[in-house]
């Protein structure tokens, strides 16, 4: 998780068994019970997965009670590990994709998660077989009409609090709350709802990189033993739904899904970010008639007072043909204005400098201008596009492809919006397993990993015992 949301939980004395030992399959025993969960979702009529902090520690996100983990650094009075990068830019893990591309495959039919992080949204899970059971630290929710806004900025807040932004939908402006939740809040009744749902109806419930420590979420897998399903756990450390599992699977996740997916014959999946950013282009005319005063602004799509996390800076350049002077935009807001001769047309350039975390270092778009040109609005169809863009990125085997998806214009004052979409990240998965040691063959096309609970009656959440 997050070291942020960590500092953010409420301070509470009993977080459970912490440090605990990790323990690891032989290489013979791993393999064969590698091919015993693969024949088990082979022949599968409702897989649920259930994930844990363990399926993301392979992305640079601790985990909390591993040797290692936030928790159990923290009860030794040890440092907590340094980020190495943004939460924000965390990429999701191989297991993430595969778990994608069994979905769309039809055998998985549910994923159950225990993880603020976002990474099953972000890998491409839908949102309809997805429940986040402690939420989701880049998502916001309308207590009013309950729509729901993925952020590419960590939500500041959480314990289902209010935000600094409201409801897009004109009918209803409600302000926004975070939907992460703190150690007294219940859990939400639609996920924990739907999770009960298919984990009754789960023939085989895969327990992922979990302790099975927090209850009410740690008793779910063994709604599914009702109805005559089997548990899987893998996990480096024992849990205390072991005795329930029909096969427990002591390794890393990573390496055991690898080598299900490889006896299934199925490839992992590449993952491909693709961000969003928009340019504003006010034009007015000067009080004489003979100049145009001008404005171009880069900004968040989510609004104008938000953040803009991956880029870093912008630099504007002018068409060859112009004595314009160039200009380095350094922090946001990224605003520059100038006035320019009415009849002049002319090309503006901007060099968009990605931070952190990002696969490459930076991309160029170009702006037009023409004063006297009316732009006409249009808005393409945005999964056709980004289609396009991921098999550029894969063919390119590199990010910075970028593309117009939408643009409209207001009349006063006379402005062009523009939305852009840039590939950021491409990370792609070809591995081998071979006597229970993973090998990638390809990590990453110039991609980066990175690092980084309920108000209401109901459920809370609470060790067990």
């Amino acid at each position: 998780m997050s070291l942020g949301y960590a500092e953010k939980l409420s301070f509470i004395e009993d977080v459970g068994q912490v440090g605990m030992t990790e323990f690891f399959d032989s290489a013979h025993v791993l393999q064969d019970k590698i091919e015993q969960l693969a024949k088990l979702i082979q022949k599968s009529r409702h897989l649920v997965v259930f994930t844990g902090a363990g399926i993301s520690t392979s992305c640079g996100i601790p985990d909390f009670r591993g040797p290692k983990g936030i928790w159990t650094l923290q009860r030794e009075g040890k440092p907590l590990p340094e980020a190495s990068l943004p939460f924000h830019r965390a990429m999701p893990s191989m297991t993430h994709m595969a778990l994608v591309e069994l979905e769309k495959a039809g055998i998985l039919k549910f994923v159950i998660s225990q993880n603020v992080d976002g990474l099953h949204l972000r890998s491409g899970i839908p949102r309809e077989k997805l429940a986040e059971l402690h939420g989701n630290s880049f998502m916001e929710s309308c207590p009013s009409c309950g729509a729901e806004y993925l952020r590419d900025f960590e939500v500041e807040t959480i314990g289902l609090k209010e935000t600094s932004r409201r409801c897009s939908d004109e009918k209803c402006g409600a302000k926004l709350r975070d939907t992460v939740l703190d150690w007294e809040d219940a859990l939400p009744p639609k996920e924990m709802n739907l999770a009960e749902k298919h984990c009754r109806m789960g023939d085989v419930v895969l327990c992922l990189g979990t302790s099975l420590q927090i209850t009410p979420a740690c008793n779910l897998p063994l709604k599914s033993l009702r109805g005559g399903g089997k548990i899987v756990i893998v996990n480096l450390q024992k849990t205390p739904k072991d005795k329930n599992a029909s096969l427990v699977i002591h390794g890393f996740v990573d390496k055991v899904i690898a080598g299900v997916m490889e006896w299934l014959n199925m490839q992992i999946p590449p993952y491909i970010r693709i961000d969003l950013f928009q340019t504003i282009l006010t034009q007015s005319l000067s009080s004489d008639k003979k100049f145009v005063n001008w404005t171009i602004r880069i900004a968040s799509v989510h609004g104008l007072s938000t953040p803009l996390p991956f880029i870093k800076s912008v630099e504007v350049s002018f068409s060859d043909s112009q004595n314009y002077k160039e200009a380095t935009l350094n922090t946001p807001p990224f605003l520059l204005k100038r006035r320019t001769v009415r009849t002049e047309t002319f090309e503006m350039f901007l060099k968009l400098k990605f931070s952190d975390g990002c696969g490459c270092l930076s991309t160029q778009i170009k702006i037009p201008f023409n004063f006297q040109a009316s732009t006409e609005g249009f808005k393409l169809d945005k999964k056709a596009t980004f289609e396009k863009m991921r098999d550029a990125a894969i063919q390119d085997s590199s990010c910075g492809q970028n593309a117009v998806v939408e643009r409209r214009t207001v009349l006063v004052p006379k402005s062009e919006i523009t939305v852009h979409a840039i590939v950021t990240n491409v990370r792609t998965f070809d591995c081998l397993i071979s006597n229970g040691d993973l090998k990638p063959r390809k990590e990453g096309l110039q991609g980066s990993e990175t690092t980084t609970r309920k108000r209401s009656k109901g459920r809370k959440r609470k060790m067990s015992s």
